[in-house]
């Protein structure tokens, strides 16, 4: 009987291999991915069927976007579009962006870069203070320390004030989060998922599929997103880290409706609740008049859009395209728009923290160093401390701050938002603060073959995890 039941196991198992093969040959995202999954599952399907299940899949088949159940939202959409045309075409078309962001750049919009922990959060909970109707909020990782109490304090303090508050974190970011600092926010009246809507069987918030993005909107009148998160460590309190290096954008105009309405898309997946109609879509345009448009990108999408965003601004620079990123693994089709661009003459300048967060990421970046360095791209390490922001600039013309990495977690597992700005001064900020960062950072100009043995060793083996880095 037992040899009966173990011979039953080993077919089902097979069986399970097969079926998972089937799905990585039909699903995967390139022929390199899916060789490597058929093999690894029909030769150790014990350890490769389990893991395919948690970090197999690429699409959310079943993902209910609000924007596209709820004909309100498009409404509104359209109407922001009409009302808020750009009054000048941008020197770099937005098209591609708009067709990766499902939305149309805006015009009437004014930004604020802030270029570390204290400036950021000191804005964002001076609007909380400010805050008269309502406040959303989003983060990856939420830490129940200094920081994260100093904002949970803030949120009770809305709630009890009247103002409506919504609560919205990442199981896999904030697995560590306190179920004592959720029950707090829920007992003051902060809208927070519970943990049955959060595990349901409809949930993005797996092992490998993270919602990334970094929002803050109140009253529908100012709007925060970048790189930080809500940690002592975004504060520079970590020793191992130093001195935290990051990059956030506060937002007001038409602009923050579309960050908004990432938020409700993303609240609606979680709870299944449609937020729209308690909030404000009127939006007020400032005098400043940016072009502007918030780029949603995600696995629910038809089309790989993380990616796609960034081969759009590469191949639109014409001098210069620099990029800040704490990763660095791309897939093949960024990596040849970065050497194309570089060969064509044009001044490519990666970012990079020489300070190690993610060691088998930071070893896999020295895999592809040498093969842009070649093209002539530049590579830059920064040193003071770990730098953490999202950052990207297209010539003259084009800024680029949010959420999304320049690896393939981001480009394809990963839900990030980026903010672009079509207008010179958004362009000349972040240029301003990227040479103050290149002035802190050095070049990297030794190949691979000069490194420790340890990098010369481990890059290649860690670069055989790119796929799911």
């Amino acid at each position: 009987m037992f040899a009966l039941f173990v011979a039953v196991g080993i077919v089902a198992l097979e069986l399970a291999a097969l079926y998972c093969a089937w799905l990585a040959i039909s699903s995967a995202r390139t022929s390199q991915g899916a060789l490597g999954w058929v093999i690894f599952l029909l030769f150790a399907p014990l350890i490769a069927v389990p893991l395919y299940l948690f970090l197999g899949h690429h699409r959310f088949r079943d993902y209910r976007v609000a924007r596209r159940n709820s004909v309100r939202v498009i409404d509104r959409l359209d109407d922001f579009q009409a009302a808020f045309r750009p009054s000048s075409a941008p020197a770099v078309s937005p098209k591609a962006f708009e067709k990766v962001a499902d939305m149309g750049a805006l015009g009437g919009n004014g930004m604020q870069l802030m270029r570390n922990g204290e400036a950021t959060f000191e804005a964002i909970f001076a609007a909380i203070d400010q805050a008269e109707h309502y406040v959303l909020v989003q983060f990856y990782i939420f830490r129940d320390d200094g920081l994260g109490r100093a904002l949970k304090d803030r949120l009770i303090a809305a709630a009890e004030r009247g103002v409506s508050v919504a609560f919205l974190y990442d199981r896999v970011g904030s697995l560590r989060l306190s179920q004592t600092y959720l029950d707090d926010l829920s007992a003051a009246g902060v809208k927070v998922p519970t943990n049955e809507e959060m595990r349901g069987p409809k949930t993005r918030f797996q092992l490998n599929f993270r919602n990334h993005r970094k929002t803050v909107v109140v009253d529908g009148k100012v709007g925060f997103i970048g790189g930080h998160n809500v940690g002592d460590e975004y504060l520079g309190k970590d020793p191992a880290l130093g001195d935290w290096r990051d990059t956030h954008v506060k937002l007001c105009g038409p602009v923050v409706m579309q960050l908004q309405l990432v938020f409700v898309e993303d609240w609606h997946w979680v709870t299944d609740e449609f937020l729209g109609d308690t909030l404000n879509w009127q939006p007020e345009p400032v005098p400043e008049d940016m072009t502007a448009l918030i780029v949603p990108t995600g696995p629910a999408d038809r089309l790989e859009t993380g990616a796609l965003m960034f081969f759009a601004a590469i191949c639109a620079a014409k001098e210069r395209v620099w990029i800040a990123s704490p990763y660095f693994v791309p897939d093949r089709d960024v990596l040849s728009a970065l050497k194309f661009a570089a060969l064509n003459g044009v001044d490519v300048r990666l970012l990079l923290p020489e300070v190690i967060d993610h060691r088998v990421v930071w070893l896999a970046a020295f895999a592809y160093f040498d093969e842009v360095r070649f093209a002539g791209v530049k590579i830059y390490r920064y040193k003071p401390g770990f730098m953490h922001q999202k950052v990207f600039l297209v010539d003259d013309e084009l800024a680029g701050v949010g959420t999304t990495n320049l690896d393939n977690r981001s480009f394809r597992l990963n839900f990030e938002a980026m903010a672009l700005f079509f207008d010179k001064r958004a362009a000349r900020d972040v240029e301003e603060m990227l040479i103050e960062d290149f002035a802190r950072a050095d070049s990297l100009v030794a190949d691979i073959s000069a490194q420790h043995w340890h990098i010369r060793l481990g890059a290649p083996i860690a670069r055989l995890f790119a796929p799911i880095l």
